[in-house]
């Protein structure tokens, strides 16, 4: 892990001060309400808070069209091919599509990047009969709209102090050329398309890291990038794992007791919002790490759950999907770079 070598700036612990308390207070809300899919509402607040340093009107609103986006295509996709994963997938192939060029323009990022994780997540719960699927689009829906409240309270409550160079500066996207961009799209788009057809196959209804891992390391956008990548989700998820696995020996028996979990996870999401933003932010360890435990106290922690069982089952399913998306990721590059039209680059 490659950190900075000088100390964090007040705005720095700061940003890790919203990213932790954010997400354990949608966890909170999430656990006392009895509110389904859990992972929505601890996972949700922390890429608001940490994947960018201050969140705008911008991002909210792209954060909220993009819940309402997918909630309407998982709602129609849903209902007319749920029985039919080849026919979803045709469509689901091109709906990434688009939201892939949003995610290589650079101004829609966010919007792409959430609609992808989101869109791959509820299509693959949607597709299985049991699914109430009304209650898997509100649950997402409501989630956001909440993750957006509570991202925009942390700004109020803990607001950045004075000017910083890290947290004012916005990364202007470089330029693309247009077989560069297309190259990304469907590089991205065919990857995530792949991902949702195993999980299919192979029934894996119960691998929700190991299929939000598969289409985060596609967020760098090009094949070095995810290579980059998978080494930190690999480190990250290791850090994420051992921490749940301390956290159970911790509650043991309490594992039920919120107000002894809520500190627990508030510790473990402190720690490596630390981490991830010596990093630098962006694609790190540390924010690796935080998704991690961020699925696994949310989907997994339960009185009548075995989060040691459920810690093993994540890691092992989460490195072998990097392996196997890298090696996907891999052909598919090298693929598109024999024709002049699509490449990108080495």
């Amino acid at each position: 892990m490659k950190l900075w070598h000088h100390p964090l700036s007040e705005n720095d612990i700061r940003q890790c001060l919203r990213i932790a308390t954010g997400a354990s207070i949608g966890f909170f809300l999430c656990k006392f309400f009895n509110w389904s899919y859990g992972v929505f509402f601890t996972v949700t607040p922390i890429l608001l808070l940490g994947m960018i340093s201050k969140v705008t009107g911008d991002a909210a609103r792209q954060c909220l069209a993009s819940a309402v986006v997918c909630g309407l295509e998982v709602g129609i996709l849903g209902g007319l091919f749920g029985s039919a994963p080849a026919q979803m997938a045709i469509v689901a192939f091109l709906l990434f599509i688009y939201k892939f060029a949003c995610m290589s323009k650079g101004s829609l990022f966010l919007f792409g990047a959430n609609g992808v994780l989101s869109l791959s997540i509820m299509l693959n719960f949607a597709s299985y009969p049991a699914t109430d699927l009304n209650e898997l689009i509100f649950t997402n829906l409501g989630a956001s709209f909440l993750s957006v409240i509570i991202a925009f309270a942390m700004m109020v409550l803990i607001p950045d102090r004075g000017s910083d160079e890290k947290a004012s500066a916005h990364v202007q996207p470089k330029a693309k050329r247009e077989n560069q961009t297309r190259h990304e799209v469907l590089m991205g788009a065919t990857i995530a398309t792949i991902s949702f057809l195993m999980f299919q196959v192979f029934d894996l209804s119960d691998s929700l890291s190991a299929q939000a891992t598969s289409v985060l390391l596609l967020f760098p956008m090009h094949w070095n990038g995810t290579l980059g990548y998978a080494r930190k989700r690999a480190m990250g998820t290791i850090l994420g794992v051992a921490v749940g696995l301390i956290a159970q020996v911790v509650l043991y028996n309490w594992s039920g007791e919120l107000l002894l979990v809520l500190p627990v996870l508030w510790i473990g999401l402190m720690l490596f919002s630390y981490a991830h933003t010596k990093e630098g932010g962006g694609s790190s360890v540390g924010f690796g790490a935080l998704t991690t435990l961020g699925i696994l106290f949310g989907q997994n922690l339960a009185p009548d759950n075995d989060l040691f069982f459920s810690a093993l089952y994540r890691v092992s399913s989460i490195l072998f999907a990097i392996v196997v998306t890298l090696l996907i990721c891999y052909i598919v590059h090298k693929s598109l770079n024999s024709f002049a039209a699509t490449r990108y680059g080495q």
